[in-house]
């Protein structure tokens, strides 16, 4: 009988877990019995909790997209402007709790996954749906919903674009490089759309 308490113990290790086994060995070769012996469990206690690779790998991005989620919060709760607003979403997605390997393995193991998975694939609409929606909102307060949708959608090719190739190994995709470019190509696109300029306050 588990001890009272355990389960989001136990649960979080299996997600950490599964994390390092993916940066270790991939996701094909990523097994029930690695991800325990990685986090000193039994392989039937991942079935206990979550009832399989697949489950535990939709869990796991759960989890990474809230933390997402939390560090976008906590940055625009202190922006001032709509610019500021933008700001937020880009540097959360290039923060370096995000942009580390073992986290960028994880996301592209996600990625090929999702069109196979329904789960996996909801979670992946909900994640671009959402950072769209935080992206064109405050686009929309500084130039027209055409351009807003347009520069919306470079920014999260960009961010994608950059989490792919950090993900393959590139060692010239780094987090504050990659945040760089965003801000550049947000601010020449705003340029574009006769936003005019701008004071764009660079937290991370």
């Amino acid at each position: 009988m588990p001890k009272v308490g355990m389960q989001p113990i136990r649960r979080r290790q299996l997600m950490d877990a599964t994390i390092r086994a993916i940066h270790r060995h991939g996701f094909n070769d990523t097994t029930v019995a690695r991800i325990g012996g990685i986090a000193g469990l039994s392989p039937g206690i991942i079935h206990h909790y979550f009832g399989g690779k697949d489950e535990l790998l939709a869990a796991t991005m759960r989890s990474l997209l809230e933390e997402l989620r939390v560090d976008f919060t906590d940055r625009l709760a202190v922006a001032r402007t709509p610019l500021d607003r933008i700001d937020a979403v880009l540097a959360a997605n290039f923060e370096f709790e995000q942009f580390r390997p073992e986290i960028l393995a994880a996301w592209l193991a996600f990625w090929s996954q999702a069109p196979f998975a329904p789960p996996l694939a909801r979670l992946r609409r909900l994640y671009t749906r959402r950072a769209l929606s935080n992206l064109r909102a405050p686009l929309g307060e500084l130039v027209g919903r055409e351009e807003a949708g347009r520069i919306a959608l470079t920014l999260m090719a960009l961010i994608d674009g950059f989490w792919l190739r950090a993900a393959q190994g590139d060692r010239d995709v780094t987090g504050p490089a990659a945040l760089a470019i965003a801000r550049a190509t947000l601010r020449r696109g705003l340029a574009e759309a006769g936003a005019g300029p701008l004071d764009l306050q660079e937290s991370a």
